[in-house]
């Protein structure tokens, strides 16, 4: 199999990262819930992994740096915490449901912000204008889940701070994947899932909160046990309940691979691979393939689809021939209709590092065959 779908979760994944879940299972307990061996070796176990955190992304304090359980969970605390009915949001018009969903639940006044495909400038100034006329929050995604297109996210967070709103940045598609300065960004919230480019299980995920954020759960943290409400003070606050710990090892290992390898490397491979890729696929005949003109502003997700085919039905067919990617809206319906594909979808591949350019030519090659069969 040639595993093409990353974007949804990096199936290909260092050795050590299920190595180290397996010894946690067997060897670790829960951190905070005891002074015992196993106890005490989880909870070192878990703040080496907020410190491995901290040090990618530039937060100054690791106890910052909250375990979630995917990104979905860590934006719906933000949200939560940042929003409420009536509050005026502005968004990208490549936002994922994961935003988009509890915003409409809140019944916020959400404000998009459009702009055409692969142009940072009119994304930044599609916000510059609906900042101006007036909003509480602004929530963006870092890269489109469904076209790779890297949002000006510098740009977009000088102008939240020049006028004092508060950012909440999804960051499911670029961290780990992308270089992700927290501390120079200076959002209110970033979060992130631990099973896509930082390469660790299913399960868990990161919330790196400069902001000071409400519960979304309420539960035992092994801390001020007496007292009836959560804790003052993260990660505490946010952190209800026995922890992921297996999942935790293993991102952490995740997050080593990352200082190992150096996120920038990665990135300019993977910019590499989806160029070849595109252009490849360009080729066919009847293909319809959204590559940016410029490298810089696409990371390691194409999306495309062929006149001749269903999107559907050439995912299946692909799939049968031994390819995995995505096909159809890919839970983001906004960036469908923002980029004209919402009646029909589009077929996705996503790299990570683990894929070569052997795959990118076998992939194109059946891509190629598969256009032709139908003229």
């Amino acid at each position: 199999m040639i595993y093409l779908d990353s974007a949804a979760t990096t199936l290909q994944k260092p050795a050590a990262v299920a190595a180290a879940s397996a010894r946690a299972i067997n060897n670790l307990a829960s951190p905070g819930r005891g002074g015992h061996r196993p106890a005490m070796a989880a909870a070192e176990t878990a703040f080496t992994c907020r410190e491995a955190a901290a040090r990618l992304f530039h937060v100054d304090d690791p106890e910052r740096v909250v375990f979630t359980f995917n990104a979905t969970h860590g934006l719906n605390i933000a949200i939560k915490t940042l929003a409420w009915p009536g509050s005026r949001v502005v968004i990208s018009g490549y936002e994922h449901n994961a935003v988009t969903r509890p915003l409409h639940a809140l019944g916020a006044d959400i404000r998009v912000a459009r702009s055409p495909l692969f142009d940072q400038e009119a994304a930044l100034a599609a916000f510059g204008r609906e900042l101006d006329r007036g909003a509480d929050l602004a929530v963006c995604t870092h890269v489109s889940n469904v076209f790779g297109f890297i949002l000006p996210i510098e740009g977009i967070a000088g102008l939240c701070r020049e006028r004092g709103v508060p950012l909440i940045v999804d960051a499911s598609q670029s961290a780990g994947a992308i270089p992700l300065d927290f501390a120079a960004l200076g959002a209110a919230f970033i979060a992130m899932p631990g099973h896509k480019g930082l390469y660790g299980p299913q399960g868990t995920g990161l919330l790196l909160c400069g902001a000071d954020p409400l519960p979304l759960l309420e539960g035992g943290t092994g801390s001020e046990s007496k007292r009836q409400s959560m804790p003052d003070f993260l990660p505490d606050r946010l952190e209800a309940g026995t922890h992921n710990i297996a999942g935790i090892a293993g991102l952490l290992e995740g997050l080593r691979f990352l200082e190992r390898r150096g996120v920038e490397k990665i990135a300019a491979r993977e910019a590499a691979l989806i160029r070849r890729l595109g252009e490849g696929l360009c080729a066919a005949s009847g293909a319809e393939v959204f590559l940016s003109g410029d490298q810089t502003d696409q990371a390691g997700v194409l999306s495309f689809r062929l006149r001749s085919r269903d999107c559907e039905e050439l995912g299946e067919e692909l799939g049968r021939q031994g390819f995995a990617l995505r096909a159809g809206l890919h839970c983001a319906p906004l960036a469908h209709e923002t980029a004209g594909t919402l009646e029909t979808g589009t077929l996705r591949a996503s790299v990570s590092a683990f894929n070569t350019d052997r795959e990118m030519e076998k992939f194109i090659q059946a891509v190629w065959e598969l256009d032709a069969a139908k003229y």
